[in-house]
C-alpha cells in the first residue's frame, strides 16, 4: 500500500498517461509501417523512428503532449532521397538535419518558424497530400508508381483501366477501398467499438479479409528489427560534399522543423497544460533525428494525428509518449512477424486517407473569398510541389508569399483636392516604395502643369530612396513650367 501511495504521489497522472500511451501505440503502428513502406524503406525502420520519437524525443523538454515519429508529410521527400542517394545515405541526411535542428534551437531560431506564411505551410501540406494520394493509388492497384509527381497523375487513368482486367489488381484495389471505407465510417461506429483506433481497425479488418478469403494481395516484407537497422557507413558521409545532397539536407531540416513546430502550435490549442517551448522542442526534434540518422532510420517530425490522439485520450504529461515508445519497442522486438500479414494495399489506403486530410478543401472557398492573395500562394505552392519537387515547390511558395507581402506593404494612395482656384492640394498616404513608383509618378504627372501644387508627404509611413529622388525630380520639372515651385510638406 505504501509503495502504491509513493508511486501515485510521484506520478499523479500515471493512470491517464498509461491509458493514453496504449491508444497512441495502436494508432502509431499502422502509420509507422505505412509511412516506411511508402518511403521505399523496410517496414521496421518506421517503427525504429517511432521508438526513438517516444524514448528519446519524448523524454526531452519542449512540447509535453506532442508525439513524434515518421510522418506522412515527409514521405515524398524521403522516397526521393532513397531513390536518388540510396538507403545507406539516408541516415547521413537525417543525422545532418538533426544536427542543424539542434544548432537552430541553441541559436533560438525556433520561434522564427512561426513567421512562415500559413498559406505556404498549408500549400506545402496540400502538395504533399496530392503526391501521396497519386503515388499510393498505384500500390492500391498492385502497380509500380512512376517517379515524378506529374507522371503519377498523368498515368493514373491508364493504370486504372488496365487494373480492371487483372484479378490481382482488382483484389488489391478492393482491399484499399475497404480500408478507406472503414476509416471514413469508423466515427459512426458504437462508442465501445471506437475504443479501437480507426487506423488499427482498418488494417486489422483488411488483414483478416485477405487471410480468410485467400486473396492474391501483396503483404509487407519483414527483415527483422536488427536486420533493418543499418547505421550509415563512414564512406556515406563523403556524399555531404555534393551540392545535391546538401540541398536535400536543407529541405529535410526546414520541412521537418516547420511541420513539428506548426504541429506544436496546433496541439497547444487542444489542451490547457504547459505551452510549447519552441527552441527546446527544436533541440528535442534534432536530437531524435540524430539518433534516427545514426541507426539508419527514417526522419522524425511531430505528428498531429498521434499528438491529437494523445490529448484526446486524456494524457497529462510526457509519460504517455515515452510509454508509447516502449510499447513500440516491445512490439518490434517480440512480434515482428505480425507485420508480414499486413496487406500492402491496406497501408496504401491508410496513406491515401492521411494524404486527403492534408488538403484543406473546406477552407479553400472561404480563403478565396476573403484573402485571394493567400489562396493563390497556397495553390501555387501545392502545384509547384506536384510539378517540380518538394524543396523547389516550398521555395517558390515562400518567394511568392514574400513578393505578395512586399506588394501589399507598399500600398500608397494619392488624394487630390482641386477647388478650381489656388494651389492644388495633393496628399500621399501609405508606403512609397519603388514597387509603386510607376503609379505614384503617373498620378503626379497627371496634375495640371499650369497650377501650383502643394504635395503633402506627412501621411507616408515610409519613403524609400528611389521614390524620394523621383518625387524631387518631378517637383523640379513641374516648377519649370512657369508656375510657382511645388511645395513639399513632410512630417515634422
Amino acid at each position: 500500500m505504501t509503495d502504491n501511495r509513493t508511486l501515485t504521489s510521484r506520478f499523479p497522472h500515471l493512470k491517464q498517461d498509461f491509458a493514453a500511451s496504449l491508444v497512441v501505440f495502436l494508432v502509431a503502428v499502422p502509420l509507422c509501417v505505412g509511412v516506411s513502406v511508402a518511403s521505399g524503406a523496410p517496414a521496421e525502420l518506421g517503427l525504429v523512428t517511432g521508438i526513438v520519437g517516444g524514448l528519446v524525443t519524448g523524454l526531452m523538454r519542449g512540447s509535453s503532449l506532442q508525439v513524434s515519429g515518421p510522418a506522412a508529410g515527409m514521405t515524398v521527400l524521403v522516397y526521393e532521397a532513397v531513390q536518388e542517394f540510396g538507403l545507406p545515405v539516408l541516415g547521413v541526411i537525417v543525422l545532418a538535419s538533426g544536427a542543424i535542428q539542434i544548432a537552430m534551437g541553441l541559436l533560438r531560431l525556433g520561434r522564427y518558424f512561426r513567421a512562415i506564411s500559413v498559406s505556404v505551410v498549408e500549400g506545402m501540406l496540400a502538395g504533399i497530400g496530392l503526391v501521396i494520394i497519386a503515388g499510393q493509388l498505384y500500390p492500391a492497384m498492385a502497380a509500380k508508381a512512376p517517379d515524378s509527381g506529374l507522371d503519377k497523375i498523368a498515368e493514373l487513368p491508364g493504370t486504372l483501366v488496365d487494373s480492371f482486367g487483372d484479378t490481382g489488381a482488382l483484389s488489391s484495389l478492393a482491399v484499399a477501398a475497404g480500408t478507406i471505407a472503414v476509416l471514413l465510417l469508423w466515427k459512426h461506429a458504437p462508442e465501445k467499438v471506437r475504443t479501437v483506433p480507426g487506423p488499427l481497425a482498418a488494417v486489422g479488418l483488411a488483414t483478416l479479409a485477405v487471410f480468410a478469403l485467400d486473396m492474391p494481395v501483396a503483404t509487407v516484407e519483414v527483415q527483422g528489427l536488427l536486420g533493418s537497422v543499418q547505421p550509415p557507413p563512414l564512406s556515406a558521409f563523403g556524399e555531404l560534399a555534393g551540392i545535391g545532397l546538401l540541398g536535400t539536407v536543407v529541405a529535410f531540416t526546414l520541412i521537418a522543423s516547420a511541420e513539428s513546430l506548426f504541429s506544436a502550435a496546433a496541439v497547444d490549442r487542444l489542451h490547457s497544460g504547459p505551452r510549447t517551448e519552441y527552441n527546446k522542442e527544436l533541440i528535442a526534434q534534432g536530437t531524435g533525428n540524430m539518433v534516427c540518422g545514426a541507426l539508419g532510420a527514417l526522419p522524425m517530425t511531430a505528428v498531429i494525428v498521434r499528438s491529437a490522439a494523445n490529448v484526446q485520450a486524456g494524457a497529462r504529461t510526457k509519460a504517455s509518449r515515452v510509454l508509447h515508445g516502449a510499447w513500440l519497442l516491445l512490439f518490434a522486438a517480440l512480434l515482428p512477424d505480425v507485420l508480414a500479414y499486413i496487406p500492402i494495399p491496406a497501408l496504401a489506403g491508410i496513406l491515401i486517407h492521411a494524404g486527403a486530410k492534408l488538403i484543406p478543401v473546406r477552407s479553400l472557398g472561404s480563403l478565396w473569398r476573403e484573402h485571394r492573395g493567400e489562396a493563390v500562394v497556397l495553390a501555387v505552392t501545392a502545384v509547384s510541389i506536384v510539378a517540380v519537387s518538394m524543396f523547389e515547390g516550398v521555395l517558390i511558395g515562400l518567394a511568392l508569399a514574400v513578393a505578395k507581402s512586399a506588394w501589399e506593404a507598399s500600398h500608397v494612395k494619392l488624394d487630390v483636392v482641386d477647388e478650381g482656384t489656388g494651389p492644388i492640394e495633393a496628399r500621399l498616404t501609405g508606403n512609397a516604395t519603388f514597387l509603386r513608383l510607376p503609379k505614384i509618378l503617373d498620378s503626379l504627372e497627371s496634375l495640371p502643369q499650369d497650377r501650383p501644387v502643394r504635395l503633402d508627404l506627412s501621411g507616408l509611413h515610409h519613403v524609400d530612396h528611389a521614390c524620394r529622388m523621383a518625387m524631387d525630380n518631378w517637383a523640379a520639372r513641374h516648377s519649370t513650367a512657369g508656375t510657382d515651385p511645388v511645395k513639399l510638406v513632410t512630417a515634422a
